[in-house]
């Protein structure tokens, strides 16, 4: 088993006992990467900046100073601001962009030890559902039906390929409606959204600034809570970041959820379910049953409205984030004829470095905050996002400990196959966990089994406000019980 197949956990204790060192297990990754280039997960390699980083690592452990990730080799989504690093949100627009400045997440990552692999792949702007509106072209799936190239989902879809494939050993994502857990259901993966403020969004280049949360995307939930605990905390810089403690995320995986009450929700139950969601579903909460778990049905009468409540308040505040790109102080700007004015450098500029998906949630945008449709549609998708979060309150409220519902409507569907279609056809994919970003509450995506096509399938589970101590343990549970240990064939 090659080193770059481990588990942070597993490298963690590796590296304390010195049967590795990180120089050796950061080049058996790179080695990785180079080879899995079909995959297009990693768009800017930094193996200067990694061996730099695992040398200052291996100068720790031999000092007896090794914090959490201290020589575990990560890669960093593009979405992500690093110091003197393309950090280009995966658009044209900002083409060549290097920040002089390092995001909170990634500073507090390397401060705790680990090692920067490169940049990857994602959807522009993390607007997307399939990484195909990429400005570096799609990354791809590792899982394969036959010739079938699959999507890794999106927008994290580089970081779910990426970890799934064995490129790193772990992988940071964001999650506006589901970027996260829907890439990590696609490809056998963990992926955990944590409640919204648990980690700083400061350095991470916005999309809908009251939904975008950070989290990891790992091999195992242990991973996932050694990882978050790294990310985790209080940051002034950013005015949405909770000032409250953060639990030992690892301490609190004891297995034992014995009285604990589970949710399942009606509304999720939805026509033309595919059966083996249904079945997998069902298998899931057989599982948490006979854990000791009580199962109660549960009613969230608005989830119904969340998906267009969603695709209202997205795309309006993305109208307001984007206005930023507009030719003058940073970024792509676009050439000019003469006589041409202000007006003429905005629309050429924004019409070269922005791709189609992101213009039309820019203009879907600007239509729903423009003052005839202010109210009718922003203020009413604004009232529906309330009444979603009352009705997760009142279920909390009523003894209910965590919610278990599918992660994704089906598995990983071909490229290609969505792209042109109906744009909301594509939306669809997010039915499940757009309520979870909508109420700012933690939600993780757990592999639990495979299709007939032999695909991975996830399940998710929704947790209490800034209970992801517990939520880590009834994913780790349900990680337990599932026993997913299928990988993807190797063909890259």
């Amino acid at each position: 088993m090659s080193a770059n197949s481990w588990t942070i956990a597993a490298a963690r204790d590796a590296l304390r006992k010195g049967e590795i060192s990180a120089v050796d297990l950061t080049m058996a990754c790179l080695t990785a990467i180079d080879a899995g280039d079909a995959l297009n997960a990693f768009v800017h390699k930094t193996p200067e900046i990694a061996l730099e980083q695992a040398r200052a690592a291996d100068a720790r452990l031999r000092a007896g100073d090794a914090p959490s990730m201290c020589g575990v080799p990560l890669g960093i989504k593009d979405l992500f601001c690093t110091k003197g690093v393309l950090s280009q949100a995966a658009s044209n627009i900002l083409r060549g962009f290097k920040p002089e400045y390092e995001s909170t997440v990634t500073a507090k990552l390397f401060e705790a030890g680990a090692v920067m692999l490169g940049k990857l792949n994602m959807d522009e702007f993390a607007m997307g559902s399939s990484n195909e509106t990429s400005c570096y072209g799609n990354a791809v799936n590792p899982w394969k039906v036959d010739d079938r190239l699959l999507t890794p989902g999106g927008s994290s879809g580089g970081s779910a390929a990426a970890v799934a494939a064995d490129l790193c050993l772990g992988a940071t994502g964001t999650d506006t409606g589901g970027s996260i857990r829907q890439p990590a259901a696609f490809t056998g993966i963990v992926g955990i959204k944590p409640t919204y403020g648990r980690v700083s969004r400061w350095g991470i280049v916005a999309f809908a600034s009251s939904l975008d949360q950070a989290g990891p995307m790992t091999k195992s939930v242990r991973d996932a809570a050694i990882m978050l605990q790294a990310m985790a905390g209080h940051d002034p810089k950013d005015s949405t970041s909770a000032d409250l403690p953060v639990p030992d995320f690892e301490a609190a995986l004891t297995g034992d959820i014995r009285g604990k009450v589970i949710g399942i929700p009606k509304e999720y139950r939805m026509d033309g379910m595919p059966a083996e969601i249904e079945a997998l579903w069902q298998r899931g909460i057989e599982m948490m049953r006979d854990a000791g778990a009580k199962v109660r049905d549960i009613s969230l009468p608005h989830t119904k409205y969340a998906l267009p409540a969603y695709y209202v308040i997205a795309p309006a505040e993305a109208s307001s984030n984007l206005a930023r790109y507009d030719g003058v102080r940073y970024g792509h700007r676009a050439k000019l004829a003469a006589g041409d004015g202000i007006v003429e450098m905005y629309e050429k500029t924004r019409a070269e470095g922005f791709g189609p998906e992101v213009q039309r949630r820019v203009m879907v945008g600007t239509y729903v905050l423009s003052a005839g449709f202010y109210d009718a549609y922003y203020n009413r998708a604004r009232k529906v996002r309330a009444l979603i979060k009352r009705d997760f309150e009142t279920v909390f409220a009523a003894g209910v400990d965590a919610i278990l519902t599918p992660a994704t409507p089906s598995a990983a569907f071909g490229l290609g196959e969505m792209a042109d279609a109906d744009p909301v056809k594509m939306y669809l994919n997010d039915v499940f966990t757009v309520t979870v970003n909508l109420a700012g509450l933690p939600g993780i995506s757990v592999p639990v089994g495979l299709d007939g096509q032999g695909l991975p399938l996830g399940l998710q589970l929704i947790g209490r406000p800034w209970d992801e101590a517990g939520l880590l343990n009834y994913a780790h549970v349900l990680e337990t019980r599932a026993g997913f240990v299928a990988k993807p064939e190797k063909w890259w």
